[in-house]
C-alpha cells in the first residue's frame, strides 16, 4: 500500500482545524473530536503543528489525555451522551419511523464505548 503523501496529511490535519473550529460556532458539531483527528494527521506530517494543538490553552488538555491514556473526561462523556440522546429526540420528531433507530444504535454502542474509557 502507498504511504500518503505529506501534503494530503497536511491538507486533512487543515480540514479538520476547520471543522473543530467551526464546531466552536456551530451547535451539535463536535470540537475536541475534530481536533484529536487533525493532530493525528500532524503528526504525519508537521509535528510541530500537532504539538501547538497540544498546548492549546482551552482543548489542549483533552487532546493530551486522549493521546497518553485514552482518557476522556466525565464532562466530555455527559456531552457527548447528551448530544446523541439529543439526536434521537429530533430524528423521532423529524422523521420518526424506523429511522429514530440509527441514532438509538449510535448511542448504544457508541455511548458505551466512550463511558468504557478511563478519565
Amino acid at each position: 500500500m502507498r504511504r500518503i503523501s505529506r501534503p494530503l496529511w497536511i491538507a486533512g490535519g487543515l480540514f479538520f482545524v476547520g471543522l473543530g473550529t467551526l464546531g466552536m460556532f456551530v451547535p451539535l458539531l463536535p470540537t475536541v473530536v475534530f481536533y484529536l483527528l487533525a493532530a493525528w494527521c500532524f503528526s504525519k506530517s508537521h509535528p510541530e503543528w500537532a504539538e501547538r494543538l497540544y498546548a492549546h490553552p482551552r482543548y489542549g488538555p483533552h487532546l493530551v489525555a486522549w493521546r497518553d491514556r485514552g482518557a476522556v473526561s466525565r464532562k466530555g462523556k455527559v456531552a457527548a451522551t447528551a448530544m446523541m440522546a439529543l439526536s434521537v429526540g429530533v430524528v423521532a420528531l423529524t422523521v420518526g419511523g424506523w429511522w429514530t433507530l440509527i441514532p438509538v444504535a449510535v448511542l448504544a454502542s457508541v455511548g458505551t464505548w466512550i463511558w468504557t474509557r478511563p478519565e
